[in-house]
């Protein structure tokens, strides 16, 4: 006789932990409800992997997408040489042998987005006021093809020597490291640099996922306040280095406006010379416009221009916004 199956129930998984509250209402309050879903989705499963192609060290694209058979990268549309892959290929392409001789480099299509804002060019003078890890630095330099001059500033010791050996692997040999406070820099030398990115510290907002509770265990209210305060002095300085009709790009991983529009409407109110403007971008991203009133506060019109990218099953949370100084 044959054994009939058991119809036993399956262990029930354990419910993951929500995101703390005080973020949760900030979420309330930014997300739309017909996209409230899409983002909740986000925080509770891995995220799939995107990378693009480094022309530093391997001009012929089809030949990196061959070597990495038998993973199956997906082009992402609108932008030459970004591929995307499962999240269960992470591991795989992080330990092929392209990422680690910088053919390939691993980073978020936002963080991307931030150095297609900016639009370097070569021949330019740029700088990237806090570099490390060096990421959106080494894609500058990419833009650039190598020419010009990038300054990159980084004041964390490990971190710089961090962002040093990722831009030697990279390929990248027209930049200038600086072990250096970026609040500082715009009093040394003001009104130097064609374009400024401030991927500013932040409160990390983006890293958060109901997976793994520790990805959100130092952030608090108040470090959203001490972040805000660090980067009001970071824009500050990143503005005072940038010449007369230069382009300035201010970022952020974070959702949080107290981090973003609010820090910098408090700018444009203090100068008449600085203005939003639209944001050049090669892909379609999930994203929604600044806000200009939060929290019974109005805020300078303009930050209308500015976005902010949702987190979603390939994009991580973001914010950016793209100024000109007035020559």
């Amino acid at each position: 006789m044959t054994a009939s199956p058991s119809c036993s129930p399956s262990p029930a998984q354990p419910a993951l932990p929500p995101l703390p509250s005080a973020f949760s209402d900030v979420l309330d309050a930014l997300i739309p409800p017909a996209l409230r879903p899409r983002v909740d989705a986000s925080y509770t499963a891995p995220k799939a992997v995107l990378f693009r192609i480094n022309p530093l060290r391997a001009p012929d694209a089809a030949a990196v997408l061959s070597s990495l058979a038998p993973l199956r990268p997906q082009a992402v549309a609108g932008v030459q040489g970004v591929f995307r892959l499962p999240a269960g290929d992470r591991d795989a392409l992080t330990h092929h042998p392209l990422a680690a001789d910088g053919s390939l480099y691993i980073q978020g299509i936002a963080s991307m987005a931030a150095v297609w804002a900016l639009d370097p060019q070569p021949s330019e003078e740029v700088l990237d006021l806090a570099a490390a890890p060096g990421g959106k630095t080494s894609l500058i330099a990419a833009c650039m093809n190598n020419q010009g001059r990038l300054a990159a500033v980084e004041p964390v010791r490990a971190r710089f020597f961090r962002l040093k050996a990722n831009l030697q692997r990279l390929g990248v040999n027209n930049a200038q490291l600086y072990l250096k406070d970026g609040t500082v820099v715009g009093r040394l030398v003001p009104g130097r640099f064609d374009r400024v990115l401030l991927d500013a510290p932040c409160s990390s907002e983006a890293q958060f996922t109901r997976l793994d509770p520790a990805s959100w265990a130092h952030w608090s209210l108040k470090k959203v306040r001490n972040s805000a305060a660090l980067q009001s002095r970071l824009l500050r300085s990143a503005t005072e280095a940038l010449k007369p009709g230069g382009v300035l790009v201010y970022s952020t991983c974070s959702l949080s406006p107290e981090e973003n529009e609010c820090v910098l409407d408090a700018l444009l109110r203090e100068r008449d010379d600085l203005r939003p403007e639209p944001l050049p971008w090669p892909v379609a991203l999930p994203a929604l416009s600044g806000l200009t009133f939060w929290r019974g506060q109005a805020l300078h019109p303009d930050l209308g221009l500015a976005r902010r990218i949702l987190p979603t099953e390939w994009t991580d949370a973001f914010f950016l916004c793209r100024l000109r100084k007035r020559g």
